[in-house]
């Protein structure tokens, strides 16, 4: 199974409509998506499940103990050929200033996931590569499978970041998806518009793939071992 989370930098840099375009991906290719989200988020939930035709669910360690993340993974994950966790705020914040627990990061560890990271590239140049340099080093024990760039405004634009982002690190840039997309999810005080009051679930599903197909290289996500053993629990899988 391939499996791997979707994290940002920061709140509001696009990861659910980045996740939800890599999700969308992935069904085209006739590949059964199993979704999550860390944290006790329902409406990123309803996007996810109305993508993947599989009901998205919540990981969260600061109310859940380590075996029960664990075990939702594992039972989730059932027949699924790929399963995208997408994270919450930034990628290392959680309930404290010091220390991971209730982070994405925490989640991602827990689970061995590598980490697709989002970045808002709407203002930035050449400082955008000491972000991800920051991001990679802060914690050692975080993998990295990609980066995806939003709000990208040119082509220039997006080859001006590349290769300033290409000087610091190896981790796979995966490409950009562009200002004004049509996939863009509107959003209000509370949060993000609901699955429901947008448009149905099929043109979702056939815009986000579309999208994905122009902007986005999903091959070294493709590539990830489905045979890496992942550090869940032996008595965990045992249950499941």
């Amino acid at each position: 199974m391939i499996a791997f989370m979707v994290a940002g930098t920061a709140s509001g840099v696009g990861k659910t409509t980045v996740a939800l375009t890599l999700m969308a991906m992935l069904r085209e290719r006739g590949l059964r998506v199993q979704p999550f989200k860390c944290g006790p988020d329902f409406l990123d939930t309803g996007h996810h499940s109305a993508i993947c035709g599989r009901t998205s669910r919540n990981l969260d360690t600061w109310m859940l103990n380590d075996e029960a993340n664990r075990a939702i993974f594992l039972s989730g994950s059932r027949n699924a050929d790929a399963a995208i966790v997408e994270g919450m705020m930034g990628l290392y914040d959680g309930v404290a200033g010091g220390a991971e627990e209730g982070s994405a990061a925490q989640i991602a560890k827990l689970l061995a996931l590598p980490v697709v990271l989002v970045m808002d590239a709407g203002k930035c140049a050449r400082s955008i590569a000491a972000v991800v340099k920051g991001f990679e080093s802060f914690d050692p024990a975080v993998r990295f499978a990609g980066i995806v760039l939003n709000n990208v405004g040119s082509d220039r634009h997006y080859r001006l970041l590349e290769t300033a982002i290409r000087s610091v690190t190896t981790t796979p840039l995966l490409g950009h998806l562009p200002k004004d997309s049509a996939i863009a999810i509107p959003e209000r005080h509370l949060g993000l518009h609901t699955a429901e009051e947008i448009t149905s679930a099929e043109n979702r599903l056939a815009a986000f793939a579309q999208t994905g197909q122009q902007h986005l290289d999903i091959t070294p996500l493709l590539n990830l071992s489905r045979s890496e053993e992942r550090r869940v629990g032996k008595e965990c899988r045992s249950r499941w």
